[in-house]
């Protein structure tokens, strides 16, 4: 039986894995793998004999649930329009070239997620056609992949996601395959795949801090969902040729898979946010899947805690302008199609909020390109059985390493109201922004993130984007510093990579409000700083900034970011975009001047250059403050 997270023990782990952040290899840090709540895992080569399924398909579809599948192809709009969808997909792979050994920089990524689409399209198309045509194309694409010289293990994403694909194309084509490519493919598999995931030098895979750090399995993120998914689904593909490399593989991924699903305790929260949320999530759902079919148990994924929870996370996270909260390394706007990975979850529950019905409807020719587990998606599409609807909270909090509070209209309210906030810090993907908010209203997103940028534009200059200590080259793109965040600096310095900030109150009711505690992040510059924010009307929110000084203290900055055109007024400023109004009122020092700063260019030609960006700021000097204390307060207003 799984165990039950104790509260006191998830904080020991979140404080260690906090303090890991100061570490180049943030996702290492050393952990006591007997505080973390453990899956079942019985698995050994004698299981793996009596319990898996004997006959393929056996990764995602089942004699059941293919079954399912086909009688709601017959009957279900939204599964006869998804697939239109797929079909469409698999008419456009049928046009394109024959995939390469192409890397971008140093990652093959690109055409390891172009196969697992392409399988996810082709693969479906032909269980539910046998079209032999779409055979002969799934046997050419594999023939290609397999015979690359490696799938690039130095960055082990690529080898995981192929892994997937080449895995999902034998077992959906269940044997109809020629002989050749089957040997070809499960090689491939083993000595391209699973067996780079066991490095010989190393020897086990004990949790240590360093051990391991090129191996995604190991490691405390979504590397470790996506690779351990890749590596699980290879097993169960070539069992029956090699069963103690199968056996082991999959044992271990049952073993360390927990070290990343610590990270959406105790809530819900991702901390990478709601794009890495997909990325990983996904992964753990078709792994939870997988198992499913391929040995009637999930190993206890489902009800693993706060799992679940995330898919509240993931729907909280999507604000009615069509972005998202896109706090840490995330995307701007959510895509047009339906979540397929939120389908998984609703398949489970029953709960219709999770099934986004209207978007799986949109017509197929519109959809465009499909999200690489699509195929897989249809699956759980077609599963799905109202059997209640609960409704997401409107007012909610999570906890955990990167913490965050969204404030959003009740039913009675009209102007598209949504507001969210953190504390957190420097956790994997993060920024050093605690403390920040963003704000929209009618449509209009008035105090923006500026989200994520081209990992790929910013590694080619050689700046190391994945070190997280104070002086790491990641801190001096805008995107990741606190200086292009809506916060607070202070002596024009920034953040504390190590100050975690923590949400220490919260309320609902008619104005609900949520209190985060900066000081970490400014150690040895502030005494202390509460961010308190509030919501006083459904067309409003007060920002509040109590802070005690120290010595060392010389300036603190409260900064907001945002797009719109900005009229300084007295007492405040005017913002104005697509046709609305939002009122900034400086309640606490209606005295001061507020500041614009153009980020348009931004400051580094490496940042990401956001037109008409700007950065408000009301300056407040040490020696202006009396007896070491001051509040800001701020609201902000439609009008």
């Amino acid at each position: 039986m799984m165990l039950k997270i104790n509260f006191l023990v998830w904080l020991l782990c979140m404080a260690v894995l906090t303090s890991a952040v100061a570490q180049t290899k943030i996702n290492a840090p050393l952990i006591n793998e007997k505080e973390i709540p453990k899956l079942d895992n019985p698995i050994s080569v004698q299981y793996l004999r009596k319990n898996l399924r004997k006959s393929q398909p056996r990764l995602v579809l089942s004699p059941v649930n293919e079954r399912n599948l086909k009688n709601k192809l017959k009957t279900d709009p939204v599964v006869q329009n998804m697939y239109k969808a797929i079909k469409l997909n698999a008419d456009e792979i049928q046009k394109e070239p024959l995939l390469e050994r192409i890397k971008t920089g140093h990652r093959l990524l690109l055409i390891s997620r172009e196969m697992l689409w392409r399988m996810n399209m082709l693969g479906m198309v032909y269980r539910m056609e046998n079209d032999p045509r779409v055979l002969q194309r799934i046997n050419d694409e594999v023939v290609a992949v397999s015979n690359f010289i490696d799938w690039n293990p130095d960055h082990f994403l690529d080898v995981a996601e192929m892994s997937l694909a080449v895995a999902i194309a034998l077992d959906w084509t269940a044997g109809k395959l020629p002989k050749e490519t089957i040997e070809l493919a499960q090689t491939a598999l083993i000595e391209k795949g699973i067996k780079p995931s066991w490095p010989e030098n190393e020897g086990g895979y004990g949790i240590h801090p360093g051990r391991h750090t090129s191996y995604g399995v190991y490691k405390y993120n979504n590397w470790n969902q996506v690779c351990n998914g890749g590596m699980i689904a290879a097993s169960i593909v070539i069992a029956e040729k090699d069963p103690e490399l199968a056996a082991k593989t999959i044992k271990r991924a049952l073993d360390v898979i927990p070290l990343a699903l610590m990270a959406y305790s105790p809530d819900g929260v991702f901390p990478e946010g709601p794009t890495y949320w997909n990325y990983g999530t996904s992964f753990t759902v078709i792994t939870a899947a997988i198992f499913e079919s391929a040995f009637g148990t999930d190993f206890g994924l489902w009800e693993y805690p706060a799992f679940k929870e995330s898919a509240v996370f993931r729907v909280l996270s999507n604000a009615p302008s069509g972005w998202y909260y896109n706090f840490a390394d995330c995307d701007d706007k959510r895509s047009e199609q339906g979540d397929v990975t939120l389908a998984w979850f609703a398949a489970k529950s029953g709960n219709t909020v999770f099934f986004e019905k209207e978007r799986f409807l949109m017509p197929p020719e519109e959809m465009g390109k499909l999200s690489c587990l699509a195929g897989a998606g249809l699956v759980w599409i077609a599963q799905f059985e109202k059997k209640y609807e609960k409704k997401i909270p409107v007012i909610w909090k999570g906890s955990g390493i990167n913490p965050i509070v969204i404030f959003t209209a009740d039913e009675n309210e009209t102007h598209g109201y949504y507001f969210g906030g953190k504390g957190g810090g420097a956790v994997n993907h993060g920024n050093l922004d605690a403390g920040s908010f963003i704000f929209e209203l009618n449509g209009v997103r008035w105090v923006i993130d500026p989200g994520i940028q081209d990992y790929y534009e910013v590694e080619k200059t050689g700046l190391v984007l994945w070190s997280y200590c104070q002086d790491c080259g990641r801190w001096t793109l805008l995107t990741k510093n606190n200086y292009g965040h809506s916060t607070l600096t202070v002596n024009n310095q920034l953040h504390m990579v190590e100050g975690l900030a923590t949400i220490v109150d919260f309320k609902t009711g008619e104005s609900p409000e949520a209190t985060v505690d900066m000081t970490p992040a400014f150690k040895g510059l502030l005494k202390s700083a509460q961010r308190r924010f509030l919501k006083d009307s459904g067309t409003s929110l007060v920002i509040e900034d109590k802070i005690e000084t120290l010595d060392e203290t010389e300036l603190i900055t409260w900064q907001l970011m945002t797009t719109a055109n900005v009229e300084i007024v007295e007492g405040g400023a005017i913002l104005r975009q697509d046709g609305k109004k939002l009122k900034l009122e400086n309640l606490s020092h209606p005295e001061l001047t507020i500041s614009t700063i153009s980020m348009y260019p931004a400051p580094l030609e490496l940042d990401r250059q956001i037109e008409g960006l700007k950065r408000l700021e009301i300056r407040i000097p040490a020696w202006t403050i009396k007896k070491g204390k001051e509040t800001i307060k701020v609201r902000l207003s439609g009008i």
